[in-house]
């Protein structure tokens, strides 16, 4: 038995798949633009998370930042930190799960990574209005916020 599909619901497919292949191609992009600074897209996104956090991040909370898991974080976090741009300290709060900060060679690609994000952007947006942006950014938040919602069960119908 088929559930027809509401036409917003129809869109909405339309959207998640487009966003399945924006995100394939900004990550092979974001490979090309960072490759210059010994970095891949997932240790920029790793990098990232701890730079606009501010302040030392266990695993689990960069993990959380950037909305991927826990060991993927974990084996980004081992080789920035292998190639310098992390230092870690001990997390008074769970001893198992230590704290990463940005090191002075973390801090400058960092700056440098940003530069050519700057740049790279600037170039996407040509022609976009600034209303279609603000708009799509506010429907994909919203989505990403019902997306806390269960989903149906294995064989359920309705």
């Amino acid at each position: 038995m088929a559930i027809e599909s509401k036409p917003e619901a129809v869109i909405l497919t339309e959207i998640m798949l487009t966003v399945f292949r924006v995100n394939g191609r900004l990550l092979e992009k974001g490979d090309e633009l960072v490759e210059p600074l010994n970095l891949t897209s997932a240790r920029w996104q790793v990098l990232g998370a701890v730079a606009l956090a501010g302040n030392p991040l266990s695993a689990p909370q960069i993990a959380e930042a950037m909305g991927i898991t826990r060991q993927g974080a974990q084996k980004q976090i081992n080789k920035l930190k292998e190639d310098g741009f992390f230092e870690q300290s001990p997390n008074t709060r769970h001893q198992r799960s230590p704290l990463y900060a940005l090191t002075e060679l973390g801090n400058r690609t960092f700056a440098k990574v940003m530069y050519l994000e700057a740049a790279w952007a600037n170039g996407l947006v040509a022609s976009l209005p600034l209303q279609d942006l603000k708009k799509t950014l506010k429907t994909l938040n919203a989505v990403y916020e019902r997306l806390d919602s269960p989903v149906p069960k294995k064989g359920a119908r309705s």
